[in-house]
Formats: C-alpha cells, structure tokens, sequence
C-alpha cells in the first residue's frame, strides 16, 4: 500500500506541484489549502508524514504542528516545514513544537523525494 502524504499549504501552486511531484514519486497525497483545513483528515485514516507550509491563515503551521502532536494516533509522524523562512529562532519554535524537520522554499523536487524516502520507511 502507498505511503500517504498530507500536504497543507495556502499556495495553490505550491499545492499542485507537490501533488504532482509526489504522485508521481509513487505516495497517495491529501491536499488542504491551510492548517484548519488539513485538520479535516486527521481523522483517524493512516498518515505517513506531514508536509506543511509555516505562514498560513486560519491555523499557521505551527498551530497545526501543535494540534497534531496532540492527537494520539498522530503524535510520532514525521512533520516536515517547507517554507520560506530561514530564521533561526523560527525553525527552533517549529521542531521545539514537534516538526521534524525544515525545507526551504523553493525547492527541488528531486531532494525532497529524496528526503522523504528517508524519513518514510
């Protein structure tokens, strides 16, 4: 069964790019358009990892990482950040808070396939 990723980013091309990119790598995508959003398909459905903007409105991604630590069924999956941001006290709040790791914007397609094949196993 394909490991299934959930993408929450408030850019739309953002949005369909990783949707693309990551369907093609061979994983199931879920899409939410911010963090209140992605909070819809934490319902008890198996997710392998959380690739998340950090700026969006409604629930940032830093609300959202906190709202997913909470929830038991969800507590240890791997949350990834793919922003702009590079501030050091930023990405601290962020994995102090639970992320797993931290992507800068833009990216390349090609490592980050890489660095979720190594986080999903």
């Amino acid at each position: 069964m394909p490991k299934q990723i959930l993408i929450a980013d408030d850019s739309e091309s953002i949005r369909e790019i990783l949707a693309f990119n990551l369907k093609n790598a061979g994983y199931e995508v879920l899409v939410a358009k911010d963090g209140l959003d992605a909070m819809q398909f934490l319902d008890g459905r198996s997710i392998d990892l959380l690739l998340t903007d950090y700026h969006m409105p409604n629930l940032s991604g830093l609300d959202l990482i906190v709202r997913v630590r909470q929830i038991e069924k969800y507590k240890f999956i791997p949350i990834l950040v793919l922003t702009t941001e590079k501030q050091v006290e930023i990405i601290r709040e962020a994995r102090d808070s639970g992320a797993t790791g931290w992507l800068l914007k833009p990216f390349n397609s090609e490592k980050l396939i890489q660095t979720l094949r190594k986080i999903i196993r």
